[in-house]
């Protein structure tokens, strides 16, 4: 692994406009990817980079960039980008594109947004003339280039974000088709949060004697992250959220499901305990997400349920809890869902539900992670939906009573020692059997609350 670590943004060699934009954001200190990535990058060398969500990495590729455009000035050719950044979602796209602009509001450079959920006209009249930066989600790219909006025979400057979650979505094979169509001779710069096998192969199929940077181990999670499983029946998650939003210190929660379905039944759930949420997912227009993001942003949303394609496009600064409530199938998501707090430094809760056949998850997870997660049962002090708590054990009055000569009908004995016990009201977690931990157990640690500051 080749390193050249500084520790000033002045000492880069970036040019005068580049550190003056930098300057007014506050920039002192570059963080360890970017004092790693940033020097080889200008050099001109391959890089691929082994980071977190949180740890600054769109600024390591990002400036190295704009320092080359900068230096080597010409216009761009009509429907044609000196340089293509490739990301998973549309809100992590948008992201990259506000950093760049942010970084760059000095130098004249174009730059520009394919996405889909909106309309493609706006994008082709934009990639008319030619543009210097262009970031993208794969099926939007291709679509301007079956469309012959888009050619990328002069593409310069490769860069793919969060390479990882591009396999876990399926856009492998557009990223195929889109790097045989790119020039033989470009720069390529590669970041994922882990390095599954499949990613490890993408990388050295597409990459030329690359610089490895890497910040933390393939797969682990942030230190200052207190992680928390809890077990219980599948029946009793949405009491258990609703417990969770309400007794701990949260100053905002992304709370993360499998499914888009998922996501809005857990948000009419909450409605009905008194807990306003709101849903961001695939299904929902790009409008919708931007107003949902920005109210999460501006706290007039606490808590934003959301899944798993949201978890690389939040950049929401105060995350201080977030919630499986639906451990994830593939391990590496949930380092990613997890990312999203105790970001730049701070430090953060990650509160996971576990029913009986997500155990197998879990394990595989811990697999990953090469850590056992503590398990905490909590318990919620009240029902989820506001109605009145019976006392443990009793019976409704209709079932008690049978109208036989006005008689109460004896109630049936306590189960003796041994005996299978009476079935448990899922809605009351605490007269649940919580599975055994799947954990070495540990004592938990007091919750975290922090103001977070995205990447």
């Amino acid at each position: 692994m080749e390193s050249n670590c500084l520790n000033s943004f002045a000492a880069f060699g970036l040019t005068e406009p580049i550190t003056r934009a930098l300057a007014q954001e506050n920039y002192v200190t570059p963080t360890p990817i970017q004092a790693q990535t940033i020097p080889v990058a200008m050099r001109g060398r391959d890089v691929v980079g082994i980071a977190q969500t949180g740890t600054g990495k769109t600024a390591a590729f990002a400036l190295p960039i704009l320092h080359r455009l900068s230096t080597e000035r010409r216009r761009p050719e009509p429907k044609r980008c000196r340089v293509l950044v490739l990301a998973p979602t549309r809100e992590l796209s948008a992201q990259i594109l506000d950093s760049f602009n942010t970084y760059g509001r000095h130098l004249r450079v174009g730059a520009t947004l394919a996405i889909g959920g909106v309309s493609i006209a706006p994008q082709v009249r934009a990639l008319a003339p030619g543009v210097d930066v262009l970031v993208a989600t794969p099926g939007r790219l291709l679509d301007l280039v079956q469309n012959r909006a888009l050619r990328l025979d002069a593409v310069n400057i490769l860069v793919l974000d969060e390479a990882d979650r591009m396999l876990d979505m399926g856009f492998i094979h557009d990223i195929r088709k889109i790097v045989a169509q790119l020039p033989v001779k470009r720069q390529t710069l590669f970041f994922s949060a882990t390095m599954p096998q499949a990613i490890a192969e993408l990388a050295g199929a597409m990459l030329r004697d690359p610089v490895k940077v890497a910040v933390t181990p393939v797969a682990t999670t942030a230190e200052r992250i207190d992680q928390r499983i809890i077990h219980l029946d599948r029946a009793a998650k949405p009491a258990a959220l609703a417990d969770v939003l309400r007794h701990e210190s949260i100053d905002r929660a992304l709370v993360f499901t499998r499914t888009k379905h998922g996501a809005d039944k857990v948000v009419r759930g909450l409605a009905k305990a008194g807990i306003a949420a709101q849903a961001i997912h695939g299904n929902k227009t790009q409008p919708q997400r931007e107003r949902v993001l920005a109210a999460f942003r501006a706290g007039r949303i606490k808590t934003l349920i959301a899944t798993d394609i949201a978890a690389r496009g939040i950049d929401v600064d105060g995350i201080s809890h977030v919630v499986n409530y639906d451990l994830p199938n593939i391990p590496e998501s949930y380092v990613h869902r997890i990312g999203r707090t105790a970001r730049a430094g701070a430090a953060g809760t990650a509160i996971s539900f576990c029913a009986a056949d997500e155990v197998p998850y879990l394990r595989a997870i811990e697999k990953l992670i090469r850590t056992a997660i503590p398990a905490a049962n909590r318990r919620p002090s009240r029902p989820a939906h506001g109605r009145p708590e019976r006392p443990r054990g009793e019976t409704p009055r209709r079932h008690r009573e049978h109208r036989r000569g006005g008689e109460a009908h004896q109630r049936r004995p306590a189960p003796a020692p041994g005996r299978a016990k009476p079935r448990h009201d899922p809605s009351d977690l605490a007269t649940l059997p919580f599975l055994q931990p799947a954990v070495r157990p540990h004592a938990a640690r007091a919750p975290a609350t922090a103001s977070i500051t995205g990447e």
